[in-house]
């Protein structure tokens, strides 16, 4: 089955890291340096120890339904949006993710735990529905987005 998975664009969060430390607490953000793997929603790379990160609350899903949802994300500067069709990247294999299928309501329609090592067969189970129209996935752990994923 064919698959695009996607970061979100890096463009949104340029500005931020022009912004002071008050600046940024006025959004509700913070600059971190990282201090071990931390998860950049736009590259999907894990920032290394002493990176620079945005840590920012963005609405992820940003729906007229029940399921709209927003949580807080790091983002790193000058990174490229990952965009890939058929391609999991490396971050997303080595965690316990929730993938969550919605519908042309932006309704969920499927929910599962999967190992990011077995992504490609929550994908086919999940699209298998013809209502499913996209999914997200979801750190399991902390319970935040990692990224879309649409048919392709």
């Amino acid at each position: 089955m064919n698959f695009r998975i996607r970061g979100l664009e890096a463009k949104q969060f340029t500005h931020l890291f022009t912004l002071s430390d008050a600046e940024l607490g006025t959004l509700g953000a913070v600059r971190q340096i990282a201090q071990g793997p931390s998860p950049c929603r736009v590259s999907l790379t894990d920032a290394k120890p002493g990176d620079e990160l945005i840590l920012v609350n963005y609405e992820h899903h940003a729906v007229a339904s029940p399921y709209r949802m927003r949580f807080a994300i790091y983002v790193r500067e000058n990174e490229e949006t990952f965009d890939a069709v058929g391609a999991v990247p490396e971050q997303l294999r080595t965690r316990t993710l929730a993938v969550r299928a919605f519908d042309d309501k932006a309704m969920m329609t499927a929910c599962e735990l999967v190992e990011g090592t077995r992504l490609e067969e929550a994908f086919e189970r999940q699209f298998a529905d013809p209502r499913a129209q996209y999914l997200h996935i979801h750190f399991a752990a902390a319970g935040c987005y990692a990224a879309r994923v649409e048919r392709a």
